[in-house]
């Protein structure tokens, strides 16, 4: 009888367990012994292989160059005049970073840079880029979405993101294997404190055409004024995490956050207007990129 009953038990065990199974969809469940009766646990799934990333070239062989003023050379060389043979890209009369990778920077480089660009900006130079055919594209945009006349009229952070993603997407459709080298936007902060330093730079920028939203009333230190700048300062930041985490998802992309980090000084700073890059801050500008770009690993930072 005990026999018997065993039995019993047993059919019942099992009938449960693929009722339950049934219910529940489980994949691989099964009311024999192996998965039930015996105790046995099926056999874990083996791990999937870390994706391998796309060979990074250190030494393409033509760049074409995207941004703002800062890419132009604006101030550079006169007053309110770009100046892109000293820029930091593409420049002939600076060490850019053409000169130091290309065997003909004047026929392998392109400058689809403008003054005054913002990222809403960067599809379309993005598009003009495609066209060249480039095996490395720069990027370095972003501060004229932080220097506005009005602090509330920087570009949102899901703007920024929305439009960056559209470029690379653009470049990606076209040139799957170019790479990308991503300037961080710099730190308006420390251009501000350096500038102020000297006894022309805050008296041009009263004329309130030099990034008002951080350079206005330059001298102060009141609140309202800390207040307004602490706000430019995060923005900027938040660009920058965005820059790095879209890029991070790109094998070919690499972000550069030294530029924001970098220490300019005076002598790095036009001196028609104490904010955007001089001839020197031009060249220390390619320095850094071309550490980055003929790296043999992506910058930790």
């Amino acid at each position: 009888m005990n026999v018997a009953r065993g039995k019993r038990r047993g059919a019942v065990v099992k009938a449960a367990v693929a009722a339950v199974c049934a219910t529940l969809l489980a994949s691989g469940c099964e009311s024999g012994p192996a998965a039930g009766a015996g105790g046995e646990q099926p056999a874990a799934a083996p791990a999937k292989p870390a994706p391998i990333r796309p060979a990074w070239n250190p030494r393409p062989a033509s760049i074409a160059s995207l941004g703002d003023s800062i890419t132009r050379g604006f101030d550079a060389c006169s007053m309110l005049k770009d100046c892109p043979e000293a820029s930091w890209a593409t420049g002939t009369s600076v060490d850019s970073l053409a000169r130091r990778l290309l065997a003909s920077p004047g026929t392998s480089s392109w400058n689809h840079a403008r003054t005054g660009a913002r990222m809403a900006d960067l599809p379309e130079q993005m598009r003009a880029a495609v066209a060249e055919k480039p095996q490395l594209v720069t990027v370095l945009v972003g501060a004229n979405d932080a220097c506005r006349k009005n602090v509330d009229d920087m570009t949102t952070v899901d703007d920024f993101r929305a439009d960056f993603e559209k470029s690379l997407r653009e470049l990606r459709t076209a040139l799957p294997k170019s790479q990308v080298y991503v300037a961080g936007v710099p730190d308006l902060r420390r251009l501000w404190a350096e500038g102020r330093k000297s006894l022309i730079g805050p008296e041009i920028w009263k004329l309130g055409s030099v990034c008002p939203s951080m350079l206005a009333d330059a001298a102060s230190d009141d609140a309202v004024t800390e207040a307004r700048r602490v706000r430019v300062e995060q923005r900027v930041l938040e660009y920058n995490t965005v820059l790095k985490s879209v890029c991070e998802r790109d094998g070919l992309c690499r972000f550069d956050g030294s530029v924001h980090g970098y220490g300019f000084t005076g002598q790095a700073l036009s001196k028609w207007d104490w904010f955007h890059p001089s001839k020197q801050g031009q060249g220390e500008l390619a320095a850094l990129a071309y550490r980055t770009i003929t790296a043999a690993e992506p910058p930790a930072v």
